[in-house]
């Protein structure tokens, strides 16, 4: 199947973020605090959110996901690393190696130099946080503990269960963190008018299905990556994904690349037990799921 809950397709959603440091991840900033949530589709509707903030302009690549992994996966205490995403034709690149034996630790890791500036997939939901926890500690370096992946914006301590991963809610004092519905809604879709309750259709700031143009030179805007019943694929293998802002002409109001197609992307809002919401659509995904 396309997707299932821990592993498959998923990109790190665009982390919200107060600051930057070392792996420098672009955000752009979400204003109109307080704008009126949509209620075309459901009551009380998504997409109001009292704040400002920030929100990644990118889905988080393999290149700064493989920077973390050498950062605190040196002993994969917490299974950071899914072996798909070297061995699946439609994985992100990133290979585990020896390394050269002198650290202490069992485990290296590289990527493809074709594959470092496209999204990291088979994440689970749990990797997402103790990602995010990593940059709000600063990224250290180190075994995975509370001081790099294990507390931060969130409280793990070991956390490896959906239970667990439940009772993991966003601190106060976060400075990186997993969006949450209102927050990831309203950066791809809100019209950015003010404290309006105007929202595009489409993360690409458009009412009509995004085309799949990647050639730069012609075309106009409001594309995604997405797959079209009857294919071709946008991307051929062995990429699926494209590079980080390949429709540079196809953001959303706010500023967001890929929010629509690409890989699907994880947010904070648990629907069930079994599931957290997922959103965005991806490239083997039809355009509806945008």
């Amino acid at each position: 199947t396309e997707v299932t809950l821990l592993s498959t397709f998923f990109a790190l959603a665009g982390l919200l973020a107060v600051t930057a440091s070392a792996v420098n991840i672009e955000t752009v900033p979400v204003g109109n605090p307080g704008n009126a949530a949509d209620t075309r589709h459901a009551i009380p509707g998504c997409g109001s959110v009292g704040y400002s903030y920030n929100i990644g302009k990118y889905e988080v690549t393999a290149g700064q996901y493989t920077a973390f992994l050498n950062a605190v996966a040196g002993v994969d205490t917490y299974g950071l690393y899914n072996t798909d995403m070297w061995s699946s034709i439609q994985g992100c690149k990133i290979e585990r190696w020896s390394g050269d034996g002198t650290s202490g630790n069992p485990y290296r890791y590289r990527v493809a130099s074709d594959y470092a500036n496209r999204p990291v997939n088979y994440v689970s939901w749990g990797d997402a946080v103790r990602f995010a926890n990593w940059l709000h500690n600063g990224q250290p370096s180190g075994t995975q503990d509370w001081s790099t992946t294990e507390d931060g914006a969130y409280y793990l301590n070991g956390a490896m269960t959906t239970a667990a991963w439940m009772a993991a809610t966003r601190k106060t004092d976060w400075k990186w963190a997993i969006p949450n519905r209102d927050e990831w809604y309203k950066a791809a879709y809100h019209k950015n008018d003010g404290v309006t309750g105007n929202y595009w259709d489409y993360p690409t700031s458009s009412d009509n299905v995004p085309g799949r143009d990647m050639t730069e030179a012609t075309n106009p805007g409001d594309n995604a990556n997405y797959y079209q019943n009857g294919g071709p694929y946008p991307i051929d293998p062995p990429y699926y994904t494209t590079i980080a802002g390949e429709f540079e002409l196809s953001q959303s109001p706010y500023g967001t690349l890929d929010q629509g197609g690409n890989l699907w992307e994880w947010n904070a809002s648990w629907v069930s037990f079994a599931s957290c919401e997922i959103w965005g659509g991806g490239f083997s995904s039809p355009s509806d799921y945008m």
